[in-house]
């Protein structure tokens, strides 16, 4: 028989939303430290800890989440999860980008045999400013001397070969400009974009798509269109995505797969 609406959650605490407070308070807890002591830690007051943990203040400074990260690791480490969640509770990032070496060294034996497995399919992990992480063979194959550029934005703009690859080169090229915009956007520290910017500077034709002003947050059409450099046969590729929220670097990872199809060849233009 059913129970009464009034009947249930009687005796059940109330299911609430994670919090930055209460995680906060729950790693206090688990270390046994009191709030003055974690403030003393942080350079903060005992009051404001006080406040943090009764959420009447949600986003401390980056410094302040680091100087606390900093005391509670020390007491006993904290998990790549728990760190992370504290960051994205505060509305933070979290930390500095990481090198192109230390996002490469961060792709697992498990992540880099998933590539092998999506053979004779193009696989790829690029991070979020578009360099080239691990990759398939068949990847390499399709998309001639990127892998020797090392970034996708470099070979588009810098690299005759890819104009002869990319069908549709200048919807391609402006698509990828957008696309990292928008990442940089969503990455909440526009710095390390900074660096980035000024090399492909010099490209005048990424300086005329970046002053367009256009944003994208992913492909608007899956559909690809190549050519094979050497025979000009042309041919479609299916295009999927994802964004990475595992592994070393959660969120600043990507990952390409491209299928061919029978789609029909784009008409010379």
């Amino acid at each position: 028989m059913p129970r009464k609406t009034s009947e249930v959650g009687v005796g059940q605490q109330l299911l609430r939303p994670p919090t930055l407070g209460g995680l906060l308070r729950k790693l206090r807890d688990e270390r046994r430290i009191s709030r003055e002591k974690l403030a003393f830690a942080a350079g903060v007051s005992a009051s404001y800890i006080t406040h943090l943990e009764g959420g009447d203040r949600d986003h401390p400074t980056k410094a302040v989440v680091d100087a606390l990260i900093r005391y509670l690791d020390r007491v006993r480490p904290l998990t790549g999860a728990e760190r992370r969640h504290l960051f994205d509770l505060a509305g933070l990032p979290d930390g500095g980008y990481p090198a192109v070496a230390e996002m490469r060294a961060g792709i697992g034996a498990d992540m880099r045999r998933g590539l092998a497995v999506h053979e004779p399919n193009a696989a790829c992990y690029l991070d979020t400013r578009w360099n080239l992480l691990s990759w398939n063979r068949s990847y390499a194959a399709l998309f001639p001397g990127l892998v020797e550029d090392g970034n996708m934005l470099r070979w588009l703009f810098g690299n005759e070969i890819a104009k002869r690859v990319m069908v549709e080169w200048e919807r391609e090229a402006a698509l990828a400009v957008e696309w990292l915009r928008g990442l940089i956007g969503q990455s909440g520290d526009t710095a390390w974009s900074a660096e980035l910017l000024r090399e492909l500077g010099a490209y005048p034709e990424f300086r005329a798509v970046w002053a367009a002003g256009g944003t994208a947050y992913g492909r608007d059409s899956p559909h690809m269109h190549l050519r094979d450099p050497e025979s000009g046969t042309r041919f479609g590729l299916d295009v999927q995505m994802f964004r990475v929220d595992s592994g070393a670097h959660p969120g600043r990872v990507q990952f390409f797969l491209g299928i061919r199809n029978s789609q029909p060849a784009v008409s010379p233009r």
